[in-house]
């Protein structure tokens, strides 16, 4: 191994270390990067007719003014489903234990049986104190003073560091293809720029197809007179970034709640209906026209790399778990290609 090859992978694996002790701060700073990734093309087709500050500032006044008025109408709808859902939940249990399972031949023994009107009576005394919630933490926060600045911190960091990010994206892209080795140039623009079509078309294809989702499972669940429709749907469009997952969870979900709802096979067949339209838009049209085959990952590499950043490095590691999982399925296709050429591997 030559010399440059060890200084590379004695830097990376550095940064490998240093990013999983600084992983509890890296979380507005890796999120700030995905939007000014995303934003970035947007912002360069406006540049050619203003400044960049100023193109910077008109996305910012588009994105504020179409997503402030999404969250405060969504938002408490959201709180409100929450809450009933907790009140119902004593319900959907005693179903789940007195008639799902026992429909399919599975009878809990009675020391793992749950006792509903308990746990009802224990929801009912502590559901008034539900709405309290965010004030509580809050206030927690508050009287913990480092942990309440570094909260606040972190939400205030997200619009000023993707601004910065978003204003200097093409300085800082130079900044560092000047660092590379000037031998090493042509394989690291090659790389950059397959690992950038991999990332463009998946991160803002995803994005999309978990919005459509949402509003579809929300649409069609509360269609059928489902409970929690917007609750269900949403939750289930926000998960399908991993393969069926949002299928199957939102499935599940809307299945116990309309047969604990409602009487007969109908509505259940209503909800498989709704799912089932909305795994064939995803797999036939939404899939297909905004994200394709881009990103080159087995479902089950996934859900592996989705767990192994959530361990390794919490809720920022599921931010950068399908991303980085997606460059390092580049950068091994092409150390696969390099090895096939290799006189090592043409040996008999």
């Amino acid at each position: 191994m030559s010399w440059s090859a060890k200084v590379t992978l004695a830097a990376l694996a550095g940064l490998l270390v240093l990013l999983y002790f600084l992983g509890p701060v890296l979380m507005p700073f890796a999120v700030s990067a995905g939007l000014a990734y995303i934003g970035d093309p947007l912002v360069d087709r406006l540049q050619r007719r203003m400044s960049r500050t100023l193109a910077v500032t008109l996305v910012f006044v588009v994105l504020t003014a179409v997503s402030l008025p999404i969250l405060v109408l969504l938002l408490p709808l959201l709180v409100d489903q929450v809450r009933e859902f907790i009140s119902h939940v004593p319900a959907y249990l005693d179903w789940i234990q007195r008639k799902g399972l026992p429909a399919i031949g599975v009878t809990l023994p009675p020391e793992l049986q749950l006792d509903s009107a308990n746990l009802s009576r224990v929801i009912a005394e502590n559901l008034p104190q539900a709405g309290g919630i965010a004030r509580d933490v809050l206030g927690t926060l508050s009287r913990s003073g480092g942990a309440f600045l570094a909260f606040v911190a972190s939400l205030l960091l997200i619009p000023v560091v993707t601004f910065y990010l978003l204003r200097d994206w093409d300085h800082l892209i130079a900044w560092i293809d000047g660092a590379v080795p000037a031998g090493s140039r042509d394989t690291v623009r090659a790389l950059a720029r397959e690992s950038d079509f991999v990332l463009s078309g998946f991160l803002r294809g995803q994005l999309l197809v978990m919005a459509a989702l949402g509003a579809l499972y929300s649409v069609g669940l509360w269609m059928v007179g489902v409970k929690f429709a917007l609750l269900i749907g949403i939750g289930a469009g926000l998960v399908s970034f991993v393969p069926y997952l949002g299928f199957i969870a939102g499935l599940l979900a809307a299945s116990i709640a309309v047969l604990a709802q409602m009487e007969g096979w109908a509505p259940l067949l209503a909800v498989l209906v709704v799912f089932g339209i909305g795994q064939v838009i995803e797999s036939m049209l939404l899939t297909p026209w905004l994200v394709g085959d881009r990103i080159g990952l087995h479902p089950v590499a996934v859900i592996f790399a989705v767990m192994a950043g959530g361990q390794l490095f919490g809720f920022t590691g599921v931010l950068l778990a399908l991303p980085a999982a997606a460059v390092l399925a580049v950068l091994a296709r092409h150390a696969m290609a390099r090895w096939r050429e290799s006189d090592l591997y043409g040996q008999p």
